[in-house]
C-alpha cells in the first residue's frame, strides 16, 4: 500500500470521527438552547456601591518585621529548595553567568541594577540604592507591586518563613556574608 491510499484512508476514518462528534455536539447545542429555564454560566455576588471587595479588604499586606523576626533561624536548606525555581532564570555561583535574570551571587548588600553586563528594564534601573534584607524581602514578597514594569516575571513569595529562608540562603551565596539585620 502507498502513501497515497494510506492518506485517504486516515482522511475517510478522521472524516467520520469528525461527522460523529461534530453531529452529536450539534444536537447538544440545540437541546441546551430550547430549555429556556436553564442559565449559562455562574452568577457573581452584587457588591453594594462603594464597599470593597471581599477578598481585597482579606488581602495581607506585607511587613518586613515579620520576616525579619524570623531571619535568625531561616533555615538555608529550605532557602535552596525555595530558590530552585529561580534557576530557570538565574545563576547563584560565584562568576555564573547571567540568564533571563542576572546572576545572584552576593545580591544581599550589592547595588540595585548593579551586575554587570545584564541589560535591566528602566524601571530595575530608576529604583536605585541597595539590595538590603528589607529592599530583597519586599521586592521578593512581590516583585510587579514592589517596582511596577520590572522584567521579572515571578509571583513572588507570600509565605514569610519561606521569604526568611530564601533571604538566608541568598546571603550565605556570597563571599562575605553580609550581617543579619538588627
Amino acid at each position: 500500500m502507498d502513501g497515497y491510499k494510506l492518506n485517504k484512508i486516515a482522511g475517510g476514518a478522521l472524516s467520520a470521527l469528525l461527522f460523529i462528534f461534530g453531529a452529536k455536539t450539534l444536537v447538544e447545542i440545540s437541546q441546551h438552547s430550547s430549555h429556556a429555564s436553564s442559565k449559562l454560566g455562574i452568577e457573581l455576588p452584587a457588591v453594594a456601591k462603594g464597599a470593597a471587595p471581599a477578598a481585597a479588604a482579606a488581602a495581607p499586606t506585607y511587613d518586613f518585621a515579620n520576616v525579619k523576626s524570623l531571619l535568625e533561624k531561616a533555615s538555608v536548606e529550605n532557602g535552596e529548595g525555595v530558590f530552585k525555581p529561580c534557576l530557570a532564570c538565574h545563576t547563584i555561583e560565584k562568576g555564573g553567568p547571567n540568564r533571563v535574570g542576572p546572576n545572584l551571587h552576593g545580591i544581599v548588600g550589592r547595588k540595585v541594577a548593579g551586575t554587570a553586563g545584564f541589560d535591566y528594564s528602566e524601571a530595575m534601573k530608576k529604583k536605585g540604592g541597595e539590595w538590603t534584607f528589607e529592599a530583597l524581602a519586599a521586592y521578593l514578597y512581590d516583585p510587579r507591586g514592589n517596582i511596577p514594569d520590572n522584567k521579572m516575571v515571578f509571583n513572588g513569595v507570600q509565605d514569610y518563613a519561606d521569604l526568611a529562608d530564601l533571604l538566608a540562603y541568598l546571603r550565605k551565596n556570597a563571599d562575605s556574608p553580609a550581617p543579619l539585620p538588627k
